[in-house]
């Protein structure tokens, strides 16, 4: 079992939450359902979560909803604490580079920010 969480800047805010607050009600629905199947499965298909190649430990949660494609990232804090940092709905074949720096930015935030308490 795994348990999923929400990034938080430093001043509170959730990059995620507003993600999901910019879906229709339906598509937030879907991107719910996936999350509680990650959180449930012993084995989540990849269809719905893989790592990302050459990077540092970024995990992508996958989200088809009629012609739209969402993605979440975010990494794993051991091995059931999955940390979501930032989602956007995806246009292209590749993730955008520029996504998985976010992500890796926030995960380096949330780390050191862990470290200092």
């Amino acid at each position: 079992m795994r348990i999923i969480k929400f990034y938080r800047t430093e001043n509170g805010n959730s990059p995620v939450e507003a993600f999901l607050d910019s879906l229709s009600g339906k598509q937030a629905q879907k991107v719910i359902w996936v999350l509680r199947l990650i959180e449930e499965l012993d084995v989540v298909p990849g269809q719905y979560l893989k790592k990302l190649v050459n990077t540092d430990d970024i995990w992508e949660i996958r989200v088809q909803f009629g012609g739209n494609i969402f993605r979440l990232l975010g990494f794993f804090e051991g091995e059931a604490l999955m940390i979501l940092t930032n989602g956007f709905a995806k246009k292209s074949q590749k993730t955008p580079r520029q996504e998985i720096e976010l992500a890796t930015r926030r995960k380096n935030a949330y780390l050191s920010r862990k470290r200092k308490k």
